[in-house]
C-alpha cells in the first residue's frame, strides 16, 4: 500500500519549473511583419554579405518570373525552395547571395496594353511605338514592386533593392551584344521554316509558349491519284488501274499546301478495291486504293465500304507522282505530288502515307528539304507556299479558296475546312470524314489553338560547325554541358538531354512590339548579314543610355550605320528577340557583372525551376550560354513539380480548388506554407488542400511547443554552471551521440537539397526523442533536483546545446519561428538567428556503443510504460509515479544494459524491482521486445509533497517531513541562495 495523503504545503514556487514569454499560440500572420521589419532596418542581407566576403562564393540564379500578375502558389513554391538553397547554404558556410530577377518583356504584358488600346478604341499600330513600348514598361514596373513585397512577405532574404529586370537599359544592351555575338559568329541566319503560329497574337510562339488542350479536329481520308510509276501488280501498273494513294488528315486545312505523299519502307503496302459499298458513296464501288495492309481494314470501316479485296503488293517506291486532288480548282494544282520516303511515317493510326505540307509541318518540311536535289533534278518546283497568311486567310497560293479562314481572331475554327472538303467532294477525292479528339497546341497565354504556318524567320543553326571547328556545333556543345551538369533529381538529366537531341533549329525571332529588337542588318543585294565591330558597339552604347527603344527612334538606321555605310543598301531588322532568349541572357548580365553584384559567380552554382522549364528556361539559357561561351552556365539544375489541390487534380479557377498563398499567409502565416514546401517531395507534384494545410499546422505547432519548452527550462541555465560531455550522465552523453549523429545527417540532407529528409528527420527527433523520451525523463531532474545537482546541471548544459542545434537547423525552413525563439533567449539588437553558421558538433560526442546500451534499455522502458499505460486506463493508477512494477528479464544482455541505472527515473515509476527469469503468464509483454515481462504494481510508502514521488523515504528529514531527502536538500540550498523554499 502507499500513502498518498497530500501535504498542506504547497512547494510549487520551489520548483525550478518553465519560465519563458514565448507564446504557445504562434500569431504568425501579425508577428511575421514585425520581423520583417527588424531584418529590414537592420539590413540583415547586407550583413550577411559582409560576414561573409572571404567565404567561396555559392550562386543561386534566380530564374526570372513574369512581372504581370499577383503571385500564385507555385510561385510560393519555388521562391521557397531557392530561398531553402540559398539560406543553407550560407550556413553551411558559404557566401550565398541571392539577386531576384523579373522577365519583363513579351506577349503577355503587350496582350495586356493592347487590351486596354482596344477597351478606348485605340488601335495599337496607330501609336508610335516607342509610345507603346513605355506603356509596357510602366505595366511591368508595376507588377514588379507587387511581386516584390509578395515575395518578401514569404520570408525571401534577397538583394531586393537592386535586382535585376529584363528590360533595364544595361540588360537591354547585353541581349542585344549577345545576339551580335550569335550573329557574328555565323550561327544567326534568316530561313523559312513552319513555325507555330497564333492567328490570335499575330507571332510565332516557341515550344515553350505551347500547352496542349484537348481540342476536336475535321478527320478525312483523301485520293490521290496515281499519275505516274512502275511495277505490275497482276493485271498492270498502277496507273492503268486508276488507283490511289489514300492519306488522312486532322488539317484539312493544309489540303491546297500539299506538295508531296510520304511513305515508310518499314511499312507494308497492298492494293485494294472497293467490292461492295452503298450506292453514291464516296468510296464507290471498283475504286483502288493503296493502304498500310495493317490499316486497311479501319480504313474501310471509317470509309462505309461493306466489302473490300486485297489485290496485291505494293512498293511505294515504284509510284513516280500522283495527282493533288484539288488539281484543276481555279487553274491550280496542276503539279506532280511526289512520293518521298520518311522516317516520321507510321501505321499506328492513319492509311500509313502521309500528306505532306512543307508549309505547315515540321517533319513535312524536313522531308521535304531533305529530297531537295533530287526533286530539283525531276523538275518539280521545291518553292514551299505560302498558303496562309498571319491572319488565318488563305492567300494567292490557295487558288479558288479565296477569303476562306482557318481560325478567327477570337481563335474559333474557321471556314477553311469546310470548303477544302467541299472542294474536294466536288472534285471526287473524298473516300471518308469523321472527328477526332485529341491534344492539340494552343497559346499558353491566350489559351487559343495555334496553327503550324511556313513564315520568313530568324534561327540559330543546332548543327552548323561554330568558327570552322568540325562537329563544334550547339547541339554537341550543349549534349556535353548536359553530361557535365549535376541535376537533381537525376533524371532531369534525361529529359533534357532527349530535348535536346531532337530539337530543331532555335526560332529567335517574334512580330511583336515590346522586347529587345534582333540587332542585326541585311545587306538588301547578298541578303548576308551585316557584321562590324563598330556598329555593334554603336547599338550596346545607345542601348545602355537610352534602353532598347533607340532601335526604334527616328533615323536609328543611319545612327547605328553612321558614315561607314549606306542605309540605302541595308535592310533594318524590326523583328523581337524570343523572350527565351532574354532570360536564357541573364548569366551574362548579372553572373558576370562583377561591378553590380560582386558576391555572384559564373557558372552559376545552381538553376532552380519547374519541371517545365527543361524546355524552358534551363533549355535557352544553355543554348544561349553554350553559343557565347561554349558551356553551360550553371554547374547543376534542380527541378520541382507542379501544385496541386489536395485530391491530386490540376489547380485551376474554373475547378475553384486554387490556393493562394495571401490566403495561407493571411490565415495561417508564412512558415506553415515554408513548412509545407519543406515537408514536401518536389521531385514530383506537390498537394496542398484544408487537410494538408492543417497537417501542417499541426507539425508546426509540435514543434514550437518543443522550443517553448526548451526556452522555459532555460531560464535556470547559468553557462558557468555547464558541465563538461566526460562528466555527464549517460542519458545526456546519449543526447550528444545523437546530435553529433543528427549534425552530419542535416548537413548532407541540406547539401543534397532534401528538405522532406530534413523535416522528418528533425521532427521525429524533437517529438519522439526528445520530447517523449529525454524530456519526460529529466523532467523531475530538472525540476526537483538541487541547484548543486550535476545531473540537473548537465541536463541543461544539454538543452543549450539542443537549442544551438534546433534554431540553426530549422533556421532556414521557419525563418520567422526561429529568428522569434533565438532573440527570446538573445534579445541584442544586432542578434539574429540569421547571422549564424550551422554549430560545429564534436565528431567525439558520437558514441556509437553507447547508444547500441541505450536501444536495449529503450526496449525495456517500451514495455513497462506499455503495461502503466494499461493501469491508467483501468484507472488502477492515476499516474505513473503511483507505480512500483517488477519487471522479469530473460535476456542476459538486457540485464546487463540496466546495470548501474536508476530505471525508476527511465521508466517514470517511484520504483522498479528486475528480477532474472521470464515472469508469470499473466505478465504485460510486447512482441517485439522478447524476455521482458512486466508485472504491475504500487509504490510503499508516502507521496512526497514537492515531487509527488511515492517513498517509503518520505518523512525521514525533520526539517521537511513531507517530502525525500533529494527534495529537501534541493529545499536547503534554494534558501541558502535566497530562493522561495
Amino acid at each position: 500500500m502507499n500513502d498518498t495523503v497530500a501535504s498542506e504545503t504547497d512547494y510549487s514556487a520551489t520548483l525550478f519549473l518553465p519560465q519563458t514569454d514565448f507564446p504557445m499560440r504562434a500569431g504568425l500572420p501579425t508577428r511575421e511583419p514585425v520581423w520583417l521589419e527588424r531584418w529590414e532596418k537592420m539590413d540583415i542581407y547586407a550583413l550577411q554579405r559582409e560576414q561573409a566576403k572571404d567565404r567561396p562564393l555559392f550562386t543561386l540564379h534566380d530564374g526570372p518570373p513574369y512581372a504581370n500578375g499577383n503571385i500564385h502558389i507555385g510561385h510560393a513554391l519555388n521562391k521557397t525552395l531557392k530561398d531553402l538553397v540559398s539560406r543553407s547554404m550560407q550556413m553551411l558556410g558559404y557566401n550565398s547571395a541571392y539577386v531576384p530577377g523579373w522577365d519583363c518583356h513579351g506577349l503577355p504584358i503587350e496582350w495586356k496594353i493592347e487590351e486596354q488600346y482596344r477597351a478606348k478604341g485605340l488601335d495599337k499600330n496607330e501609336v508610335p511605338i516607342n509610345e507603346f513600348r513605355a506603356e509596357c514598361r510602366r505595366f511591368a514596373a508595376n507588377w514588379v514592386d507587387v511581386q516584390r513585397d509578395e515575395f518578401k512577405r514569404l520570408g525571401i532574404l534577397g538583394e531586393w533593392d537592386n535586382p535585376y529586370l529584363t528590360m533595364s537599359f544595361d540588360a537591354e544592351a547585353q541581349i542585344a551584344r549577345e545576339l551580335m555575338k550569335v550573329a557574328s559568329s555565323g550561327q544567326l541566319y534568316r530561313g523559312s521554316k513552319p513555325v507555330m503560329w497564333s492567328v490570335v497574337e499575330r507571332t510565332a510562339l516557341a515550344e515553350a509558349e505551347i500547352e496542349y488542350q484537348d481540342y476536336e479536329s475535321d478527320a478525312i481520308w483523301v485520293k490521290f491519284p496515281v499519275r505516274s510509276g512502275g511495277g505490275d501488280i497482276s493485271s498492270g501498273a498502277f496507273h492503268d488501274l486508276n488507283a490511289s494513294v489514300l492519306i488522312w488528315t486532322t488539317t484539312p486545312w493544309t489540303i491546297p499546301a500539299n506538295r508531296a505523299i510520304s511513305y515508310s519502307p518499314r511499312i507494308d503496302y497492298g492494293l485494294y478495291e472497293v467490292a461492295e459499298a452503298p450506292d453514291g458513296n464516296w468510296a464507290a464501288r471498283g475504286e483502288k486504293y493503296i493502304i498500310a495492309d495493317a490499316l486497311a481494314k479501319e480504313v474501310f470501316s471509317k470509309a462505309r465500304v461493306d466489302k473490300f479485296v486485297r489485290i496485291g503488293d505494293v512498293d511505294p517506291a515504284n509510284i513516280t507522282s500522283c495527282s493533288h486532288p484539288l488539281r484543276g480548282l481555279a487553274g491550280g494544282y496542276e503539279f506532280e505530288v511526289p512520293l518521298l520516303a520518311g522516317e516520321h511515317v507510321t501505321d499506328d493510326a492513319g492509311t500509313g502515307f502521309v500528306h505532306t505540307a512543307p508549309g505547315h509541318g515540321l517533319d513535312d518540311f524536313e522531308v521535304w528539304m531533305a529530297n531537295g536535289r533530287q526533286l530539283t533534278e525531276r523538275g518539280i518546283d521545291t518553292h514551299i507556299p505560302y498558303c496562309v497568311d498571319d491572319a488565318g486567310f488563305y492567300t494567292k497560293d490557295a487558288p479558288g479558296l479565296d477569303g476562306a479562314r482557318v481560325i478567327d481572331d477570337s481563335g474559333k475554327k474557321g471556314d477553311a475546312n469546310q470548303r477544302v472538303i467541299t472542294a474536294l467532294a466536288e472534285a471526287g477525292a473524298m473516300a471518308a470524314r469523321g472527328r477526332l479528339k485529341h491534344q492539340y497546341p494552343h497559346s499558353w497565354r491566350s489559351k487559343k489553338p495555334v496553327i503550324y504556318r511556313n513564315t520568313p524567320q530568324w534561327f540559330v543553326y543546332m548543327d552548323r560547325d561554330i568558327g570552322g571547328a568540325e562537329g563544334d556545333t550547339l547541339r554537341t556543345r550543349a549534349l556535353r554541358a548536359i553530361d557535365a551538369t549535376r541535376f537533381v533529381p537525376p533524371q532531369g538529366q534525361n529529359r533534357l538531354r532527349a530535348m535536346m537531341q531532337d530539337r530543331p533549329d532555335w526560332v529567335l525571332s517574334r512580330q511583336r512590339a515590346w522586347g529587345v529588337p534582333i540587332t542585326v542588318f541585311v545587306n538588301k543585294q547578298t541578303g548576308e548579314l551585316l557584321k562590324s565591330e563598330t556598329v555593334n558597339h554603336r547599338i550596346g552604347q545607345a542601348f545602355e543610355e537610352e534602353g532598347a527603344d533607340a532601335w526604334f527612334a527616328d533615323g536609328a538606321a543611319a545612327r547605328f550605320l553612321a558614315d561607314e555605310y549606306s542605309v540605302d543598301d541595308y535592310e533594318m531588322v524590326t523583328d523581337i528577340l524570343d523572350v527565351w532568349f532574354d532570360s536564357g541572357s541573364t548569366h551574362s548580365f548579372v553572373l558576370r557583372n562583377k561591378q553590380k553584384w560582386p558576391h555572384l559567380k559564373f557558372p552559376a552554382s545552381m538553376y532552380l525551376e519547374g519541371s517545365d522549364q527543361h524546355r524552358g528556361w534551363f533549355h535557352s539559357s544553355l543554348l544561349e550560354s553554350c553559343a557565347t561561351n561554349g558551356h553551360a552556365p550553371y554547374d547543376s539544375v534542380l527541378t520541382h513539380g507542379f501544385t496541386m489541390d489536395g485530391e491530386g487534380r490540376k489547380m485551376s479557377k474554373s475547378l475553384g480548388n486554387t490556393v493562394a498563398p495571401q490566403d495561407i499567409i493571411k490565415q495561417y502565416g508564412a512558415d506553415i506554407l515554408r513548412l509545407w514546401v519543406a515537408s514536401s517531395d518536389y521531385s514530383e507534384d506537390l498537394r496542398l488542400g484544408k487537410q494538408i494545410v492543417q497537417t501542417t499546422v499541426d507539425s508546426y505547432r509540435k514543434l514550437r511547443n518543443t522550443l517553448r519548452w526548451l526556452l522555459g527550462n532555460l531560464a535556470h541555465y547559468d553557462p558557468k554552471d555547464a558541465v563538461q560531455p566526460s562528466e555527464m550522465p549517460e542519458l545526456e552523453r546519449l543526447i550528444l551521440h545523437r546530435l553529433a549523429v543528427l549534425d552530419e545527417t542535416v548537413r548532407q540532407a541540406y547539401r543534397d537539397y532534401d528538405y522532406k529528409k530534413l523535416v522528418s528527420t528533425l521532427s521525429n527527433f524533437m517529438n519522439i526523442e526528445l520530447s517523449a523520451f529525454y524530456f519526460d525523463i529529466r523532467k523531475d531532474a530538472l525540476y526537483c533536483d538541487p541547484i548543486s545537482s550535476v545531473r540537473r546541471r548537465a541536463a541543461l548544459t544539454v538543452l543549450d546545446t539542443l537549442f544551438n542545434c534546433l534554431t540553426a537547423w530549422l533556421a532556414p525552413i521557419l525563418v520567422f519561428t526561429m529568428e522569434e525563439v533565438w532573440l527570446e533567449r538573445h534579445p541584442e539588437d544586432d542578434s539574429s538567428v540569421h547571422l549564424r553558421l550551422f554549430p560545429n558538433v564534436p565528431g567525439d560526442w558520437r558514441d556509437d556503443a553507447l547508444a547500441a546500451k541505450w536501444q536495449k534499455i529503450r526496449a525495456v522502458r517500451r514495455v513497462v510504460t506499455g503495461a502503466l499505460e494499461i493501469e491508467r486506463r483501468e484507472k488502477r493508477i492515476g499516474a505513473s509515479l503511483e507505480a512500483a512494477p517488477k519487471v522479469y528479464i530473460a535476456d542476459p544482455t538486457l540485464m546487463a544494459a540496466l546495470d548501474g541505472h536508476d530505471m525508476a527515473d527511465i521508466v517514470i515509476t517511484s520504483g522498479i524491482v528486475f528480477i532474472e527469469g521470464e515472469g508469470p503468464a499473466e505478465g504485460f509483454r510486447l512482441d517485439e521486445v522478447p524476455g521482458v515481462t512486466v508485472v504491475p504494481a504500487l509504490a510503499e510508502g508516502r507521496r512526497c509533497a514537492r515531487s509527488w514521488k511515492v517513498s517509503e523515504d518520505v518523512g525521514s528529514d525533520a526539517e521537511y517531513p513531507d517530502v525525500t531527502p533529494r527534495d529537501a536538500q534541493a529545499l536547503r540550498e534554494r534558501r541558502a541562495a535566497g530562493l522561495p523554499s
